[in-house]
C-alpha cells in the first residue's frame, strides 16, 4: 500500500510540474505564435515535395527573374527556378544543419562538463582552459575555419558548427555540476555506498540536463543563422542543393532590379531565429525554478493595480 501511494504522488507531482511547466511556457502570445510559426516551418519542410508549387531544382531560362506574382509568389531567380520553393526545400538544410550540430555540440559539451566538474583538479582545469580558448574565438570565425578544413557539404557544416558550439554547453555543465555534487542527496549518496559514477549518472546528470535543453533551444537559431552566414560565404552547402544563406548569396547581385530573390529567404532566416529564441527564452522561464510562475504573479500584480 505504501508503495502504491508514493507512486502515486510522484506519478501527481509530475503531472503537477509538467502542467505548471506548459503554463508558463505558453503564458505568453509570442511564444504560442512563434510555435505555431516554427510547427508550419517545419511541417513545410518535411513534406516539401507535396507543399513546393514547383521543382527547385528545374531551370526555366525563358522565365528567369520573374517578379512576384499568383503563378511564383515570390518570383523566379537567375535560373528561372521558383523561389518560394527553393526556400521550403531550403527549410530542410537549415532545420537539419540545426538539430545534427546541436545534437553534437550538447552531447560532447554535457560530457566534457561533467568530467571536468567531477574530475577537478588538473582535467577540470585543462578542459576550461581549452573551451575558454575556444570562446575567444567568434564562432562564426571557428566555423569558418573549421569548414575549410573539412571542406563543403550538410555533414562537414553540421560536425564544424556542433564544433564552434561546445564551449558553451561545457561551461554551463561543469557550472550546474559544481552547484548540484554539493547537495545532500548526493552526498547521502555518497554515504549509503553509491559510487562517484552512479552518483553522476543518477542525481548530478539529470540535474544539468534542463539548463542544457534552454540552451540547445536558443543555440538552434544560431546554428541555422551559421549555417546562412557560411552558405552565403560560399563555404556552406553544395549547389544546386537550396540553402536560404546561399539564397541570399545568389539574390543579392539582383537588389536593384529584383529585390525579393534575396529578402524572402533573409526573413525567413530572421523569422526562424527570431522564434526560436522567443521559445527558448520562455522555457528557460518555465525549467528556472526561480523564475517560475513570476508571470503569473506580474499579471496577478497588475491586475490588483488596476482595480485599485
Amino acid at each position: 500500500m505504501q508503495e502504491k501511494e508514493k507512486s502515486m504522488n510522484f506519478e501527481k507531482t509530475g503531472k503537477i510540474k509538467n502542467s505548471r511547466i506548459v503554463r508558463v511556457l505558453l503564458a505568453r502570445k509570442s511564444v504560442v505564435v512563434g510555435l505555431i510559426i516554427l510547427a508550419v516551418m517545419i511541417v513545410a519542410a518535411i513534406f516539401a515535395p507535396i507543399a513546393a508549387p514547383f521543382n527547385p531544382y528545374k531551370q526555366d531560362l525563358v522565365n528567369m527573374l520573374q517578379g512576384m506574382s499568383l503563378k511564383h509568389i515570390f518570383g523566379t531567380d537567375s535560373m528561372g527556378r521558383d523561389v518560394l520553393s527553393r526556400i521550403i526545400y531550403g527549410g530542410r538544410v537549415s532545420f537539419s544543419v540545426g538539430l545534427v550540430s546541436v545534437m553534437i555540440a550538447g552531447s560532447v559539451g554535457m560530457i566534457l562538463g561533467l568530467i571536468a566538474g567531477m574530475a577537478g583538479g588538473i582535467i577540470d582545469a585543462v578542459i576550461m582552459r581549452i573551451m575558454d580558448a575556444m570562446m575567444s574565438i567568434p564562432m562564426i570565425i571557428m566555423a569558418l575555419f573549421l569548414g575549410s578544413i573539412f571542406g563543403k557539404g550538410l555533414g562537414n557544416i553540421c560536425f564544424a558548427i556542433g564544433i564552434s558550439m561546445i564551449p558553451s554547453y561545457a561551461r554551463v555543465t561543469r557550472g550546474q555540476v559544481l552547484t548540484v555534487r554539493e547537495m545532500d542527496y548526493v552526498t547521502a549518496g555518497t554515504l549509503c555506498g553509491a559510487s562517484k559514477v552512479k552518483n553522476t549518472i543518477s542525481h548530478i546528470f539529470p540535474n544539468c540536463v534542463s539548463s542544457n535543453i534552454v540552451l540547445m533551444t536558443m543555440n538552434l537559431g544560431n546554428a541555422i543563422l551559421n549555417e546562412a552566414a557560411l552558405s552565403f560565404l560560399g563555404m556552406g552547402i553544395n549547389p544546386p542543393t537550396a540553402s536560404w544563406g546561399s539564397m541570399v548569396n545568389d539574390g543579392y547581385k539582383f537588389m536593384a532590379s529584383n529585390p525579393v530573390i534575396a529578402i524572402a529567404p533573409g526573413v525567413f532566416i530572421m523569422v526562424v531565429v527570431l522564434c526560436f529564441n522567443m521559445v527558448g527564452d520562455a522555457l528557460r522561464d518555465a525549467l528556472d525554478p526561480k523564475l517560475r510562475g513570476t508571470l503569473g504573479k506580474r499579471k496577478k500584480k497588475m491586475m490588483m493595480m488596476k482595480n485599485s
